[in-house]
């Protein structure tokens, strides 16, 4: 198997990016830079080919490339923002997958999905629903995902920007988040409260292994005694515009 992620330098207009749920303090772009490379570096350092979109310096969200499409086997859907400002930045994202070979997919109008608010464990797709991502996306997404046999769910979603800015999954299907922005739990059959924030958001390298904010070391301990490896990242200035290690990349796995 395969191991590729889609990865996008910072724009340089990366401090005007949306916020929603936080309040605007200042982003260092250098240090947002250097913070982007160790992460990329870090992905390497794990086995993992990284290929860069195209930078789009008019974007300020562009970093944030995961939010531009679903990958679903070797069927890219190609996604259809919640905010206007952000629908130039497919452009890229879908060159380079056809450059690569993958079939592609669109959420067209009247939908809206952000890659963001999608988590996949096993067959399952959860969506969530409420901010950025509207039923008609939810829609079009299962009916594009059905035909390669997954069951798309829609997630009520109020107090997070995005589904996987609340709740990520480990490698064993736990369902992970920072409760005080879970609308609701109980949708998964097993979800582990985390005492921080930003520990809430994993990335699976391999079986054993998560990508993790370094902001969390009590999280970090957590999963440690879960017997998992960690690899934790510094992504502060990320994280000032609602994003967090998920948002900075998208896996490829055939």
């Amino acid at each position: 198997m395969s191991r590729r992620a889609l990865v996008r330098r910072p724009s340089p207009r990366l401090a005007d990016g949306l916020l929603t749920h936080i309040d605007r303090v200042p982003v260092d772009l250098d240090l947002a830079q250097r913070q982007w490379e160790a992460y990329v570096a870090a992905l390497q350092a794990e086995g993992w080919e990284t290929i860069e979109v195209p930078p789009a310096p008019d974007c300020p969200d562009s970093v944030f490339v995961e939010d531009t499409v679903v990958m679903y086997a070797d069927l890219a859907v190609i996604t259809r923002p919640g905010a206007d400002e952000r629908r130039a930045e497919v452009t890229g994202t879908e060159q380079v997958l056809r450059d690569l070979g993958y079939r592609i997919a669109h959420i067209e109008a009247p939908g809206t999905l952000d890659g963001g608010d999608v988590l996949k464990h096993d067959g399952t797709v959860w969506v969530g629903l409420g901010g950025r991502t509207n039923q008609a996306g939810v829609d079009q997404l299962a009916a594009h995902l059905a035909p390669l046999g997954a069951r798309v769910v829609g997630v009520p979603l109020t107090k997070a920007l995005h589904l996987k800015s609340a709740v990520t999954a480990l490698p064993d299907g736990t369902v992970v988040g920072w409760a005080d922005v879970v609308d609701d739990p109980t949708v998964w059959t097993s979800f582990l409260a985390v005492p921080e924030e930003p520990g809430s958001h994993v990335v699976l390298l391999d079986e054993a292994t998560v990508l993790m904010s370094s902001a969390a070391p009590r999280t970090r301990a957590l999963y440690e005694d879960r017997g998992l490896r960690v690899v934790a990242v510094d992504v502060t200035e990320f994280e000032k515009l609602e994003g967090c290690v998920t948002c900075l990349s998208v896996r490829l796995r055939d």
